[in-house]
């Protein structure tokens, strides 16, 4: 069995396949092919720790990447990365395009690289609608090479990350919608029509890739698996810990899939995929792991393998320490320090922020925990963890938060969490991630 691992920047759940006025018609047709999994989660809403995460099977703290790759945070083994674990195993591995877990490739040991990775992680001057396209060519050229051994094929895309592509031909801004919880403006409606321009991109190198995964004979051979990082780099999305921060595209096609075409509720974290790999290849998971197989599921022996999903923020640009459990209907949100008003450096510069900045945002205040009844409330507006009725669920979902913690060794119940000493980070107050304004 081969692994075909495609991954988006930024993406979320806003595709077509999630009923999204998103048109993405090969993603859709990659759904309908495999399983969508509709509410599958990152184990941090932003790049390094979200990837991380689901190469090493652990939670972001658990792995050491509590920031970003480029900006000096890394795992605390190399070794615990698929990748290595793989290849170890006789598996090619094979990287083209985007990978965000180290601040150089060589860190991570693929045994082949199809393009030369001629960029600095973190320089976004490229014309990445050119970028990505070439690198799904390069991906297709690879796929029709005659293969000796099983590959695990990492293809990274860029989109749909900032900057947007200016507006495509056919997309008219007048006639789309910001995503929640943005206001409806023109600079919004904008934005969002650069955001659809953008998957549209990512739409197209799908449609190269599996054209050549179908001409190369190997489609009866490979597990294909579809998912991005997080949510889109929109205000309360992307480095939040609201569903529109961790909710993510999740889509699995393989050969003999008995549930093709299905859509799956069965909450499941992106963790669980390092283990799923290993039973498709039949190979003995790590001791390491910290995520659960969806073999179950996907054989039909259950409906769910898990309760609740955590996940978490510590750094990204600037400090911001969070942490959550979410379960089918609850969610706890707490927060780990003194801080209580929103870090902008955190939220990647827009037209979007702009606004919000104008309006006053910076000075409002941030609760330090938040209690969200999910089916009452699906889009994370009431409060509920000062609620008399809900205290029960408020102690219960807290004692399962401070357990996780202790069991995954989380270093913020020691305290702040200093970065490496070799890495930067924005002052909490700085405006842009883009200021060489650092603590």
């Amino acid at each position: 069995m081969n692994v075909i691992y495609l991954h988006t920047h930024d993406t979320g759940r806003w595709i077509e396949p999630y009923g999204y006025n998103v048109p993405t018609p090969n993603i859709q047709k990659l759904a309908e092919e495999g399983i969508l999994f509709r509410q599958a989660y990152c184990a941090g809403p932003t790049c390094s720790p979200s990837r991380s995460a689901l190469l090493t099977g652990m939670s972001p703290h658990s792995a050491g990447m509590i920031g970003l790759a480029h900006r000096g945070f890394q795992l605390n083994d190399y070794n615990q990365h698929l990748v290595q674990f793989l290849g170890h195993h006789g598996v090619e591995t094979v990287l083209c395009g985007i990978q965000h877990e180290a601040s150089s490739v060589d860190m991570i040991g693929y045994s082949r690289i199809l393009d030369e990775q001629d960029y600095n992680m973190g320089q976004y001057d490229t014309d990445w609608t050119e970028w990505d396209l070439n690198r799904a060519k390069i991906v297709a050229s690879f796929l029709k090479e005659n293969h000796q051994n099983p590959f695990f094929l990492s293809y990274g895309m860029f989109n749909t990350h900032r900057e947007y592509p200016q507006i495509s031909e056919g997309i008219n801004p007048n006639y789309v919608v910001p995503p929640f919880p943005l206001y409806d403006n023109e600079k919004n409606r904008e934005e969002m029509a650069r955001y659809i321009s953008s998957a549209k991109v990512v739409d197209q190198c799908v449609e190269i890739v599996m054209e050549a995964l179908n001409e190369s004979g190997l489609e009866n051979d490979t597990l294909v698996i579809f998912t991005t990082d997080h949510g889109p780099a929109f205000p309360f999305m992307k480095c939040n810990l609201y569903d529109t921060g961790i909710g993510v595209s999740l889509i699995l096609k393989y050969p003999g899939n008995s549930k093709k075409g299905e859509a799956i509720d069965a909450l499941v974290s992106q963790i669980d995929l390092f283990p799923t790999i290993c039973d498709f290849l039949n190979l003995a998971k790590p001791d390491w792991l910290q995520g659960i197989s969806l073999m179950p599921i996907l054989q039909r022996e259950t409906d769910s393998i898990r309760t609740e999903i955590f996940t978490e923020v510590t750094y990204h640009a600037a400090y911001e320490p969070m942490r959550c459990i979410r379960t089918e209907r609850y969610k706890l949100i707490r927060y780990f320090d003194d801080w209580n008003q929103p870090v902008p450096a955190n939220i990647d510069d827009s037209l979007s922020k702009d606004f919000l900045i104008e309006q006053g945002y910076l000075t409002t205040k941030q609760n330090k925990e938040m209690l969200f009844d999910l089916y009452l409330d699906p889009v994370e507006r009431i409060n509920l963890v000062h609620k008399d009725d809900y205290h029960p669920i408020y102690q219960e979902l807290a004692k399962k938060l401070d357990r996780w913690m202790k069991e995954t060794g989380d270093p913020l119940l020691n305290g702040k969490v200093e970065k490496p000493e070799n890495a930067i980070a924005n002052k909490r107050d700085c405006l842009s991630p883009n200021m060489c304004d650092f603590e």
